[in-house]
C-alpha cells in the first residue's frame, strides 16, 4: 500500500477525482489503482478565494515499490496499516474485576476485558442513557436537578452531553482501535478520516447503548444507580468495595478495581483522601461560555465558501504579559450552552452540539488557566473547593434558581451590567439572568478574559463583537485532581487502577477511552 499525502481537492470534488489526482502524483493510470481509501481530510481556508480540501489517501497497486520509485513523488511513501491487538489475559483473579464509572474510560476498559475473557462488574451511580436523557431534559426545562443523573453522571459519562468531539492531542496506537469501535457501534465512518472528527450528542447516545448491549452479551454485570462508597484493603491490596444501591449497602469481593469515576465525582475524591490513596492538585481552567452567530463565524473562517462547508469551529489561545493564559475550549458549532450542574446550589455550564450542528449559534469555552498557586492551600482537594466556590457564586448571581448569569461582550468590555440580549440569543436553559460577571469569577480571570477578547478578535474577526453572549460559569474543563499511579497503572493501594479523565490521565472522549484500554491491559496482565 502507498500513502499519498497533501492532495488538494476542490470542495465539489469526489473520490473519483481524488483517485485521478493520486494517480497523477504517482505517474500511473487511475485504472492501476485497485483500491483507494481516504485516510485524512482537512479544510485549507488560509486563502479565502481558494478554500479547498487537503486529503491523504492509501492506494493499492501492483508492484508498489516499483511504482513509488518511478514516481519520484515526495508526498508518497510505502505504508503498512498497524492494527491493535489486546494482549492475552494472564491474570488469575479469584473474582471479576470491578469497573467504577461508565464513561469512555470505563466502557472501553470493560469492553476489552470482557473480550479477553474477564467480564467485569460495572458500577454506575447514574442511570441508563435513555432515562438519563429524560432526567437532564427535566432539569433544563423545570430546574429539577437529580444529583445522580445529570450532564456529569450516568451512562456514557460527561461526554454524552457534549459535541462528541473525537480529537485528541495524544499519539497512541490505541486511537485507531477506539475510532474503529465507535464506528462498529454506530458512529459515522467519517470520524476515522476527518481532521476534526465529531459524533454529536444525539448519535453518541445510540453508540453508548450499543456498547452496553455488547457488554451484556459478553457476560458483564452492569449495575446502574450503584455508587461506590468505600474500598477495603488487606495485606495484599484491594479486597472488596462497598456499594450503595437501590436496595441499600452491600460489598463486592474483588482484587482489581478500575476507578473511572469522572472529573465530577467529588465524593469519590473525598473517599480516596480518607483511605489514604495518594493524590495531588492538578491545574485546570475556568471561565465562561461565549456565544456568537454561527453564520458570522463561518463567514469569517471560510469567506465566500462558507455555505458549501459544515459549520466552522475555531481554536484560539494567547499568553498575556500578566503571565496568565486564555484559550478556547470544546467549541460547539451550531450548538447550545447547557446547564451541567451535578450539585445543589452550584451552577456549571458546558457546550453541546447535535450531529447536524445546525443551530443558529456557535459556543465555546472561553477559559483561563488556574493552578495550585490559586487554590489557597496544600490539600489535594483544594482545587475542588475552588471550583465549588465559584459555582456557588454563579448560582447566587443568577438568582438561585438555575438561571445562569449572562452578559454581552460589549458590556463586559465596558464593565457594565447587561439588561438584555442583542442579535445573538442565549441558548442556555432554563434561562439566563442579565447581569455582569464580576463576583462570578476571580478578578484575575475577569481581567484576563477582557484582555484576551481583543487578542482573539484580531485572530478571528467578530470574536469581540458587542452582541456576543458570555454565560457563566465553566469550571469542569478537566479534573482538579490527579490520582497517582505507577507504570503498571496501579495506585499505592495494590489492585486500585485510577483511570481516565477523573484520575487526571485524559482529557476528552478518545484519550479517556485510550486510557481505559491501557488500564485494562494492565489488569489483564496483573500478577
Amino acid at each position: 500500500m502507498i500513502r499519498v499525502r497533501d492532495i488538494p481537492l476542490p470542495l465539489s470534488g469526489d473520490l473519483e477525482q481524488l483517485k485521478k489526482r493520486a494517480a497523477r502524483l504517482l505517474n500511473i493510470h487511475p485504472g492501476q489503482i485497485s483500491e483507494l481509501k481516504l485516510a485524512r481530510r482537512s479544510i485549507d481556508a488560509r486563502n479565502k478565494s481558494d478554500v479547498h480540501y487537503v486529503c491523504t489517501v492509501d492506494v493499492t497497486v501492483e508492484k508498489e515499490g516499483q511504482v513509488l520509485a518511478r514516481s519520484g513523488c515526495r508526498k508518497a511513501e510505502l505504508f503498512a496499516p498497524q492494527s491493535y491487538e489486546f494482549p492475552a489475559a494472564t491474570a488469575k483473579l479469584p473474582h471479576p474485576p470491578v469497573v467504577v464509572g461508565m464513561g469512555p474510560a470505563g466502557l472501553f476498559a470493560a469492553l476489552f476485558l470482557a473480550r479477553a475473557g474477564m467480564p467485569p462488574i460495572l458500577l454506575e451511580r447514574g442511570r441508563p442513557v435513555e432515562q438519563r436523557t429524560a432526567d437532564v431534559e427535566r432539569f433544563w426545562t423545570a430546574g429539577q436537578l437529580d444529583p445522580a443523573s445529570n450532564v456529569q453522571f450516568g451512562e456514557g459519562g460527561a461526554g454524552t452531553f457534549s459535541d462528541g468531539k473525537l480529537t485528541t492531542g495524544t499519539h497512541d496506537g490505541r486511537i485507531g482501535a477506539v475510532l474503529a469501535e465507535l464506528v462498529a457501534h454506530g458512529a459515522p465512518e467519517d470520524v476515522v478520516w476527518s481532521h476534526k472528527p465529531h459524533i454529536g450528542t444525539d448519535v453518541l447516545r445510540e453508540v453508548v447503548k450499543s456498547i452496553r448491549h455488547e457488554l451484556a452479551a459478553l457476560g458483564c454485570d452492569i449495575r446502574f444507580e450503584s455508587r461506590l462508597c468505600d474500598i477495603k484493603c488487606g495485606p495484599d491490596g484491594v479486597e472488596c468495595v462497598s456499594v450503595e444501591g437501590s436496595d441499600g449497602l452491600y460489598d463486592i469481593a474483588c482484587e482489581a478495581v478500575i476507578l473511572a469515576h469522572g472529573h465530577s465525582a467529588r465524593d469519590t475524591f473525598e473517599l480516596l483522601k480518607r483511605i489514604g490513596v495518594p493524590m495531588e492538585q492538578k491545574p485546570f481552567a475556568i471561565g465562561v461560555r461565549i456565544e456568537h452567530s454561527q453564520q458570522v463565524v463561518s463567514r469569517s473562517q471560510y469567506g465566500p465558501a462558507w455555505e458549501q462547508l459544515p459549520a466552522s469551529d475555531y481554536k484560539l489561545a494567547c499568553h498575556l504579559p500578566s503571565g496568565r493564559s486564555a484559550f478556547s475550549f470544546c467549541v460547539c458549532p451550531g450548538g447550545q450552552v447547557v446547564a451541567a450542574a451535578s450539585e445543589q446550589g452550584g451552577l456549571v455550564t458546558n457546550g453541546m452540539s447535535l450531529r447536524a450542528r445546525d443551530g443558529a449559534n456557535i459556543n465555546g469555552g472561553f477559559l483561563v488557566g488556574v493552578g495550585p498557586e490559586d487554590f489557597g492551600g496544600s490539600d489535594p482537594l483544594a482545587g475542588v473547593r475552588f471550583q465549588q466556590k465559584w459555582e456557588q457564586a454563579a448560582f447566587v448571581h443568577g438568582g438561585s434558581n438555575w438561571r445562569a448569569p449572562a452578559q454581552l461582550v460589549g458590556d463586559f468590555l465596558e464593565k457594565r451590567a447587561s439588561t438584555g440580549p442583542g442579535s445573538v440569543l442565549p441558548t442556555y436553559r432554563p434561562g439566563v439572568t442579565w447581569t455582569q460577571m464580576e463576583g462570578c469569577l476571580p478578578g484575575y480571570v475577569i481581567d484576563t478574559l477582557r484582555q484576551a477578547l481583543g487578542v482573539f478578535d484580531r485572530k478571528l474577526h467578530g470574536f469581540a463583537a458587542p452582541d456576543g453572549v458570555l454565560t457563566g460559569v465553566e469550571t469542569r474543563s478537566s479534573s482538579p485532581v490527579r490520582i497517582l499511579r505507577d507504570d503498571r497503572c496501579q495506585s499505592a493501594m495494590q489492585g486500585l487502577y485510577p483511570c481516565g479523565e477523573g484520575a487526571g490521565y485524559a482529557g476528552g472522549i478518545v484519550s479517556a477511552a485510550v486510557d481505559g484500554i491501557r488500564v485494562a491491559e494492565a489488569v489483564a496482565r496483573a500478577k
